[in-house]
């Protein structure tokens, strides 16, 4: 379960796709895929979700890792590598960013 607890220690990393309404569901899917069939899988992994934005040109992808080095390694994969390669495909274009929650509202 996601949940957003600046006193909790772990990796928080967003991730921004830009894409077009006729790659969105295409790119979702092997997101989907992704994370139902490696990225869950990995060590650290914590949880994740997917955000879509009305005109589907815009996908966010915010995940919670144990440690730093659990996310990177897990980027760093050949298969992680092979399935960057087709998400570069679907999107204009897109980029982890890892963060540190700092304040938690609601």
């Amino acid at each position: 379960m996601l949940t957003v607890d600046p006193a909790r220690s772990c990796q928080t990393v967003i991730t921004t796709f830009e894409c077009s309404p006729g790659t969105c569901q295409d790119l979702l899917e092997s997101l989907r895929d992704a994370y139902d069939a490696f990225i869950s899988r990995q060590p650290g992994f914590i949880a994740a979700a997917l955000h879509v934005n009305d005109a589907q040109t815009r996908i966010a992808n915010y995940s919670q890792w144990e440690r730093r080095e659990d996310f990177l390694a897990m980027l760093r994969s050949d298969e992680m590598r092979q399935r960057n390669r087709k998400l570069n495909d679907l999107a204009r274009s897109f980029e982890p960013v890892m963060y540190d929650a700092v304040a938690a509202f609601g």
